[in-house]
């Protein structure tokens, strides 16, 4: 029986990824995190068709991911196969200084550097999310997790020797980088970073949810994170950021199953339903500006690494 390339019973991604809470969490502040990374964002950037529905895109990037998480490996491979497409005419130079890179910087979807911070934020996120919602893993849980993280970047074409080989030296890698003099923000990566961890479109309706959500969100980034974001965090933060998330965790944990786990879906189908409603009343959400010149992939939806 084709299980996917993340089991379910044997693979700890998929236990993490099946969290419903975990999937509408970890890819708005694995984009935040990864807007950081000024090659990586300004790639993605001038590489992307999408520039006026920008959630569009994402909510499709994040069905792409939950079908490569939890689908089979017939439908993961019609995914990856799309993306592969994609990538292998992704690559350029920076326009512009960009931090501490210089214009004219390369940039490429197969970079292995590149490839390997795109996994990185994303797998530190559904770490972060799964623990602050869930439980803590076992030691064992994060190196098997970490295994299929690394499993899921070699899908996209990374090399597994440029990975750290353990969870341990993942997170001395990654607390090298969140300190690193090399993350900067571009005023296009601030203003996307944060809408899109902020600024999601949703309903009225979902407006109450919306807020506990961007507290949680807030409270979930690194303290360098928000400091390069220039969010403020006071104690008041804290205590209520605690709050929200016990009772997250006390829900979940009265909530059936099939409540709990599974795909979002439609979750994420609400969010680009609202923002193509919205731009057709003439109120739209966050968008990324016009390039001055025509995209290096038009009509497609890129990401210099993965997604």
């Amino acid at each position: 029986m084709d299980d996917g390339y993340f089991p379910r019973g044997s693979s700890v991604l998929r236990q993490v990824q099946e969290e419903r809470m975990v999937g509408l969490f970890y890819g708005q502040r694995a984009l935040m995190i990864g807007a950081l990374n000024p090659v990586n964002y300004v790639g993605t950037s001038q590489a992307t068709a999408g520039r006026a529905m920008p959630f569009k895109r994402l909510a499709r990037t994040a069905k792409d991911f939950e079908t490569i998480f939890l689908g089979t490996r017939a439908e993961a491979d019609r995914v990856l196969a799309k993306v592969h497409k994609l990538h292998d005419r992704v690559s350029g130079e920076l326009p512009e200084d960009a931090g501490p890179y210089p214009a004219g910087t390369p940039y490429s979807a197969v970079d292995p550097e590149l490839m390997l911070w795109t996994v990185a934020v994303i797998a530190d996120s559904s770490f972060c999310f799964y623990e602050l919602f869930v439980r803590r893993l076992s030691d064992w849980e994060r190196d098997a997790c970490w295994q299929d993280w690394v499993r899921f970047g070699e899908l996209f074409g990374m090399e597994r020797a440029i990975a750290p080989p353990t969870y341990a030296a993942f997170r001395a890698w990654w607390e090298e980088r969140l300190a690193s003099d090399e993350l900067h923000l571009t005023d296009e990566a601030r203003y996307m970073g944060h809408a899109a961890a902020f600024e999601i479109p949703l309903p009225v309706v979902n407006q109450p949810a919306k807020r506990l959500h961007d507290l949680v969100m807030l409270g979930s980034l690194p303290a360098r994170v928000r400091e390069l974001y220039g969010l403020d965090w006071r104690a008041a933060h804290a205590v209520a950021f605690r709050a929200a998330v016990a009772m997250l965790r006390g829900l979940r944990r009265v909530a059936p199953s099939v409540v709990t786990q599974g795909s979002n879906e439609r979750s994420f189908a609400l969010v680009a339903a609202t923002e193509r409603r919205r731009i057709d009343r003439g109120r739209p959400t966050p968008q990324l500006p016009p390039l001055a010149a025509p995209s290096p992939v038009p009509d497609a939806d890129a990401s210099v690494a993965i997604g």
